[in-house]
């Protein structure tokens, strides 16, 4: 008996466990692109699986206290990065937000990208990817590369002293050979305002 192209992919969904993330390009070796896609289909229907977004499925985990729990933000963008084999950073008011120096959350989170641009909608939310040049994505530390990003979200000019105070502050649990790599490719101006 031929095992269906629904059930192969569920099971394949269910080696993964709950909360992974799913494309439908991980299972063309169970059929063509549209077979693929009907049987994803089916499955959401069924409630085995969860449309995160536009050709994005989640088998949700589920929590007796919360319910069905869906991947956030974060996880779907690495899940993409991953996919995509690209590098990201967070960008604009998301590395405001993530460093705290906002405590409004975005609806249109961005990220640079050397990957392709593009827009996901999840629920309310927005994650867009932007092109951007590899001076912007060389950063390589977690907190310096953030702070970049959010210092040119900021803008030369206006930075406060509470915001470079929480900066620094920051800027101490990052590794020192992360931060000395990050400032040297770093905007002058942002080299400076660190330095001192």
């Amino acid at each position: 008996m031929t095992v269906s192209i629904e059930q192969q992919i569920l099971e394949k969904i269910k080696k993964a466990g709950r909360g992974s993330l799913f494309f439908p390009e991980y299972f063309t070796a169970f059929g063509s692109a549209e077979t693929v896609g009907k049987s994803l289909s089916r499955l959401v229907q069924t409630g085995e699986l969860h449309r995160v977004a536009t050709g994005i499925y989640v088998r949700p985990v589920k929590d007796s206290v919360l319910g069905t729990v869906l991947p956030g933000i974060e996880e779907i963008a690495e899940a993409i990065r991953k996919r995509d084999k690209a590098r990201i950073v967070p960008a604009g008011s998301y590395a405001l937000y993530k460093l705290g120096l906002t405590t409004q959350v975005p609806m249109n989170i961005v990220y640079y990208t050397d990957s392709t641009a593009r827009k996901i909608k999840v629920g309310k939310q927005t994650i867009t990817f932007k092109r951007a040049s590899a001076r912007n994505l060389s950063a390589i530390g977690e907190i310096s590369s953030l702070v970049i990003q959010a210092l040119r979200t900021i803008g030369r000019d206006k930075v406060t002293e509470e915001e470079l105070n929480r900066i620094k502050e920051l800027l101490k649990q990052e590794k020192p050979f992360h931060l000395q790599h990050d400032l040297k490719i770093a905007p002058e101006w942002i080299r400076k305002l660190l330095k001192e």
